[in-house]
């Protein structure tokens, strides 16, 4: 499983990759392949989870605007609630993938509702999946590229850019200490001592099936 060595240290440089070669958010949206690799799927939805990270950071600064109409506000409210449900999905793909990987759900299964588990006895459970740890260090190398560009400011006094170095510093931390984490449940899924499953968002609030305002307007509607 050699995809699966040093996985963090690989995950962070392609988040930090992305954001450097874009210049800041929204990153470049990976190209899709035909491939049945699995490794090269696993590298093409992490990217396309980060993408989508990215696409949220942006839009969440420009619905914080104040001097625009709250037409605009609205079309900002809804592009973060779609790019929020593919930021999940695209998770979830990860995990699949990984749990393929690691031989923990038989393969033609894994992307239903009921994956049929391959979990050697006596492995305990992990609340929080793979792909959702990825998921956050996605967020964590978009919080850090914007902290370091607050210590290059030319505009601002010497204290904020001292304010933001020590920000940063604890940033990366943060993400040195999440990537330690992966990796310690990687290595455990493969010994045999963990391991974690899918768990679908159903996100609600985007399926007019089961938004009760969605739904009430639909009844309306037909009414």
């Amino acid at each position: 499983m050699t995809m699966l060595s040093t996985l963090s240290l690989k995950v962070s440089q392609l988040h930090d990759q992305a954001l450097s070669a874009a210049g800041g958010p929204p990153v470049a949206e990976p190209i899709a392949t035909a491939t049945s690799e699995r490794s090269t799927l696993l590298w093409q939805w992490i990217g396309t989870n980060h993408y989508f990270n990215s696409k949220l950071w942006a839009e969440e600064d420009l619905a914080r605007r104040t001097t625009v109409s709250d037409g605009e506000i609205a079309l900002n409210k809804r592009a973060i609630d779609k790019y929020n449900q593919a930021r999940n999905d695209a998770t979830e793909r990860v995990d699949e993938i990984l749990l393929t990987e690691l031989g923990l759900v038989d393969a033609a299964s894994a992307q239903t509702d009921a994956p049929i588990s391959k979990v050697p006895t006596g492995a305990r459970l992990n609340s929080e999946t793979a792909g959702s740890i990825i998921d956050r260090m996605s967020i964590m190398a978009l919080k850090i590229h914007a902290m370091r560009v607050q210590t290059l400011r030319t505009d601002v006094d010497q204290a904020h850019r001292d304010s933001s170095q020590v920000k940063l510093e604890r940033l990366l931390q943060q993400r040195s200490d999440l990537g330690n984490c992966l990796d310690a449940l990687i290595a455990d899924t493969q010994a045999g001592r963990a391991y974690f499953k899918v768990y679908r968002q159903f996100k609600m609030y985007n399926d007019p099936r089961f938004n009760p305002a969605l739904v009430a307007e639909q009844a309306k509607a037909n009414g």
